[in-house]
């Protein structure tokens, strides 16, 4: 192959697998938001999506990390509300 040709061989596969990623990446989305009101783990889905989306997208690399990010924020929030929980109900009735 000369250097035309594979140049354009190039640009041709990159352009489809910006194509393909964008395709399958929004269909997982999709199908993840259509299982928050369906049974089904519709939150996990919806991160798989932009995970797939990331892979091209930067849009969906910025959204992941702020998913990610606040998921962190909620846990410790929740954990520390659990420890207290449990320190307050441990402690034996004073009579």
């Amino acid at each position: 192959m000369d250097g035309r040709v594979k140049k354009t061989w190039n640009i041709t596969y990159r352009a489809a697998r910006r194509v393909a990623i964008a395709v399958i990446g929004t269909t997982v989305v999709l199908l993840g938001v259509a299982m928050l009101v369906l049974p089904g783990p519709g939150l996990l889905t919806i991160v798989g999506g932009l995970a797939i989306l990331g892979m091209e997208f930067a849009f969906a690399r910025r959204w992941l990390q702020r998913l990610k990010k606040e998921t962190r924020s909620t846990v410790e929030k929740v954990k520390e509300r659990v420890r207290r929980k449990r320190v307050g109900t441990s402690a034996p009735p004073e009579a």
